[in-house]
């Protein structure tokens, strides 16, 4: 017999250590198959009907995850990633109907770190969560992780958690989803070599397929927006050095804070 989805109640599991993954979906059956699953699989399971439900378990539990459908009654799914991502980096996979492409892509602009379309396998869901949490571990970016909540260089500044770049200025610098992961791959390697393939698995396959150097038109439009003046393909007083035959180098000192 299939266990009862969880109900959001006073009551907050007690917190046994393990990853903790809240599921929001106003589907019961779905909620109680993602729970079980993931249960038996090893996490812990918080489920909410809708943005309400999410954010009192937000501001009573730890969360590590939140697995999120985007048609929810009240606020929708995309409102409630685009609130969330205002002060919180905690990792974020989106659920959407089959073939709601513009969906998709709206939220993964807006910071989600997967998506996955109706209906999927639960195992496939299961590689999905693993894979946001070993990435999202690997960049300090978890919200488990306590990693930097700022970073500096060269005068410029990073908020890991709101997820903005500000220059010298104070001005704030407007970067696509797949550019700020560029950046924090950087930030978190100064002065050490990262190749094409570790910067396309830090920008989360988000940048377009099917150019085998569509990385490098990645990292000129990051130059571009750090350095302040060329066409982002000149690196020879850029903060990005590009190592032929290898790949880029994060050049100045990153301060973290």
């Amino acid at each position: 017999m299939m266990q009862k989805p969880q109900q959001n109640d006073s009551v907050v599991p007690v917190d046994t250590g393990a990853t903790q993954v809240l599921v929001v979906d106003d589907d019961r059956s779905l909620q109680q198959l993602v729970a079980k699953f993931l249960r038996s699989n090893g996490y812990q399971v918080l489920t909410a009907q809708d943005g309400r439900e999410m954010h009192e378990y937000l501001r009573r539990a730890r969360v590590d995850l939140i697995v999120m459908d985007v048609m929810l009654p009240g606020t929708s799914g995309i409102e409630l990633l685009r609130e969330l991502r205002k002060n919180s980096a905690v990792p974020i996979v989106m659920l959407t109907a089959q073939g709601h492409e513009t969906d998709r892509i709206l939220g993964l602009e807006l910071g989600a770190d997967d998506y996955l379309s109706k209906p999927f396998n639960p195992r496939e869901l299961l590689a999905r969560i693993r894979s946001v949490l070993r990435r999202t571990s690997a960049s300090g970016t978890s919200a488990k992780s306590g990693g930097a909540r700022h970073v500096t260089f060269e005068g410029w500044r990073v908020d890991t958690l709101r997820r903005e770049l500000s220059n010298p200025d104070g001005v704030s610098i407007d970067l696509s989803t797949s550019e700020y992961d560029l950046l924090q791959a950087f930030l978190n390697a100064p002065q050490r070599v990262l190749t094409r393939d570790q910067l396309l698995d830090a920008a989360r396959n988000r940048i377009a397929t099917g150019f085998d150097r569509s990385i490098d038109v990645q990292v000129s439009r990051l130059r571009r927006k750090i350095d302040g003046d060329g066409d982002g393909t000149d690196d020879t007083t850029s903060k990005i050095k590009t190592i032929r035959g290898q790949g880029y180098m994060f050049m100045p000192e990153v301060i973290k804070t």
